[in-house]
């Protein structure tokens, strides 16, 4: 049966006059306030056509009414015919975008609305696919996606041996959905490992937070590496006879999770790395990681809440060459913009203030709603308070496996990520 074919009703959408304005600037999303009449049967779910006002052609989309999302566009093309090949075109578009640019070994194949796919997601780790599904219309679609994807892949030689589903988010209940998670398919052995940039990790795919591993932060893990290891080459090359000066590098990374940025320094060559969570289940297999790349010996482990973690290293007078902090998103809506800044300004403060001058500095924002201008602004305010010259090395956003719609589009630009080099006031 053609699952998307036979998901699609006679109903038609038509749009309130001036409304639609994200839509037209090429976004995906129509909220209920921007929607003046439903015609015809339908059920939530279903794909509909959407009109303009006047009736023109807007093309096609999901409908679930007990969301304020109410309609997630899946094309603009009225014309587009609603079948099986539309789908295997979306998803096979995707997979040979991700081979053109990044390592596939394991990567994000597929990212909602930057990927025509709205609500969908799903990462790749080495042989095991996990998906997050958080729409209604995208979720009937869900095991036909997998299969195709299975089916493109397995034309190249790569053979999945198992789907697990962490639909668990609660945004879900938004949408009127329970929230799910477990095998699509067989059941099979959920421990994956994987190797990023050299550096191997042990993956949860069940228990770990999103669908296991943050895939977004790679080119970014990939960059402290590469600092570190220019660096410990530097320090081991210098002819001074500042003791310091010729001392190993040290790193404090910050919300490490299960210890992703701090390995990547170990692995760059920085001798006295401390990776600090406040989850001890995160600690514990930091560890175990650092134990499978060989640095265990390198690296210290701090349980411990960041927040009250880093006024107490300022007060002992702590200095690192590296500091990183990699905090959960402070804000997940614009109605508590004006709280996180206040919050991203406290903790870059602090640590800015363990940056030997000299040092360097990686500071970055995981939410959507922290603008690139304003999280620049906080890190401007947040040097003028800690007394600190910043002089920026390099900014990034996320891995390319997470592609930017530059098209009015409402989610895919999130991560911002900058190294300073921070230097004291003089």
């Amino acid at each position: 049966m053609d699952i998307l074919k036979s998901n699609v009703c006679s109903a038609v959408v038509t749009l309130k006059k001036g409304e639609g304005r994200t839509l037209k600037a090429g976004g995906s999303w129509i909220y209920d306030n921007e929607i003046a009449k439903i015609d015809g049967d339908f059920q939530d779910g279903n794909i509909l056509r959407v009109e303009d006002f006047d009736g023109y052609p807007m093309g096609w989309g999901f409908i679930n009414t007990k969301s304020k999302i109410q309609i997630r566009m899946l094309t603009r093309d009225a014309d587009a015919e609603m079948n099986d090949s539309f789908l295997y075109n979306r998803v096979k578009a995707a997979w040979e975008y991700r081979k053109a640019v990044i390592d596939t070994s394991s990567c994000r194949v597929i990212f909602g609305e930057a990927d025509f796919l709205p609500g969908l997601v799903i990462d790749k780790y080495e042989d095991v696919l996990v998906v997050e599904s958080l729409a209604l219309g995208i979720d009937i679609l869900k095991e036909r996606i997998v299969e195709i994807l299975k089916e493109i892949l397995l034309e190249e030689g790569i053979k999945i041996r198992g789907v697990y589903e962490r639909s668990d988010a609660k945004v879900r209940l938004k949408e009127g959905m329970e929230r799910h998670k477990g095998f699509i398919g067989d059941e099979f052995d959920t421990a994956v490992q994987i190797t990023e940039n050299g550096v191997k990790f042990n993956v949860d795919i069940v228990n770990g937070q999103k669908t296991g591993f943050f895939l977004d932060q790679k080119g970014n893990r990939m960059a402290v590496q590469e600092l570190c290891r220019r660096l410990s080459a530097s320090r081991e090359n210098s002819t001074s006879e500042n003791t310091e000066e010729k001392a190993g590098i040290s790193v404090l990374d910050c919300f490490t999770h299960t210890g992703s940025f701090a390995l990547n320094a170990a692995v760059g060559g920085a001798s006295n790395v401390e990776a600090v969570d406040v989850s001890d289940l995160a600690i514990e297999e930091a560890k175990r990681n650092a134990e499978l790349n060989g640095v265990l010996d390198r690296m210290t482990f701090t349980c411990d809440d960041v927040l009250n973690l880093l006024p107490r290293y300022v007060e002992e007078g702590r200095r690192y060459d590296v500091v990183i902090l990699d905090p959960p998103a402070f804000t997940k809506s614009r109605e508590t913009i004006k709280k996180a800044a206040k919050g991203y300004r406290e903790i870059n403060i602090r640590g800015l203030k363990l940056v030997k001058s000299g040092g360097y500095f990686a500071t970055c924002s995981c939410s959507h709603f922290m603008d690139q201008e304003l999280f620049s602004e906080i890190i401007a305010q947040a040097a003028k308070a800690a007394h600190k010259k910043l002089r920026q090395v390099e900014f990034r956003t996320q891995a390319k496996d997470h592609p930017i719609l530059w098209a009015g589009d409402e989610v895919s630009y999130y991560l911002k990520f900058l190294i300073f080099q921070v230097l004291d006031e003089r």
